[in-house]
């Protein structure tokens, strides 16, 4: 492992964000900041072992930070607690201020990258909030759709039953989503996020949940950074292609580069919607051309 590992917290507004900072050995080629998806954490990115796209990069020269939504992961306080935290504070409050800060922490922009609802969540704090788009030099996406179209068994039970109605369900019972008791995901949602997430992907029009305000159009708007979508061969309902490929028309990210992660397109796995970040293989795969791929970004 060529990097150190330490965690510390970030305060806003009335909760800490936990922050887990991945330094190289040298002086960092670069900043990358990491953001999660639903029912997840940071831990999708890096592991204490050394494993994981976080770790990767940070080995290759970057200095990488990767946070944890209010109420999950380790910031503090948990969602389990009675904690709530919507949708809109996400976008609004707490992606602004991490990357104000890492940018400023290390004085130049920064490389965002997301997996799953991340990549959702972190357009939409972009396009309602051009003031930050000079700190973030790229935005790349892992898996990252807003509606779910695909029909499918698995759609079925695991969106329509399970999603939509088992999870609200449970979140009114015990006051959040205990998504990890019930291993629906890596970890607990508060409820308020769980239902404004519940209706974007159900819902045509990328508005706020909480005041209306036009995402779909503010994205039309957008002069985006360098943008990367990947999409994995085994990802059939949470990131399939041809949802992402909508997100990226209603983003107006049509632009972007666009990766096929599976054996038929000379990847070395058929990749799933976790698996594209955790697999072994990963490491020899598309994580070095990500990394090749940032360096060629960095500022003269």
């Amino acid at each position: 492992m060529k990097h150190q590992q330490h965690s510390y917290f970030l305060p806003v507004k009335g909760y800490q964000l936990h922050i887990r900072r991945l330094l190289p050995l040298q002086q960092p080629i670069g900043t990358v900041l990491m953001l999660h998806g639903a029912i997840g954490n940071s831990r999708i990115f890096y592991s204490q072992s050394g494993k994981g796209l976080g770790c990767y990069l940070a080995d290759q020269g970057f200095a990488v930070y990767c946070a944890d939504y209010a109420g999950r992961g380790r910031s503090l306080p948990h969602s389990s607690s009675g904690f709530d935290h919507s949708q809109q504070q996400l976008i609004c409050q707490d992606i602004p201020a991490l990357v104000r800060h890492v940018a400023e922490a290390n004085q130049q922009p920064l490389h965002l990258i997301a997996h799953s609802w991340g990549g959702v969540l972190a357009a939409a704090s972009l396009s309602r909030h051009p003031e930050l788009l000079p700190l973030v030099q790229s935005k790349v996406c892992f898996g990252s759709k807003r509606r779910i179209r695909v029909q499918s068994f698995e759609k079925k039970l695991k969106i329509d039953w399970m999603w939509n109605r088992l999870a609200p369900w449970l979140a009114e019972r015990h006051g959040y989503f205990p998504a990890k008791r019930w291993r629906f995901g890596a970890d607990d949602e508060p409820k308020q996020f769980l239902l404004d997430c519940i209706r974007w992907i159900e819902q045509d029009a990328f508005v706020d949940c909480s005041d209306g305000f036009d995402y779909k159009t503010a994205s039309q708007n957008t002069t985006w950074p360098e943008l990367w979508h990947f999409v994995a061969e085994k990802d059939r309902v949470l990131g399939h292609p041809d949802d992402v490929k909508a997100f990226m028309a209603e983003a107006n990210q049509l632009q972007a580069r666009f990766t096929h992660l599976s054996k038929a397109s000379g990847a070395l796995a058929d990749y799933d919607h976790i698996s594209m970040l955790t697999h072994p293989l990963a490491v020899q795969d598309h994580f070095p051309t990500l990394a090749d791929w940032l360096v060629s970004l960095k500022p003269k």
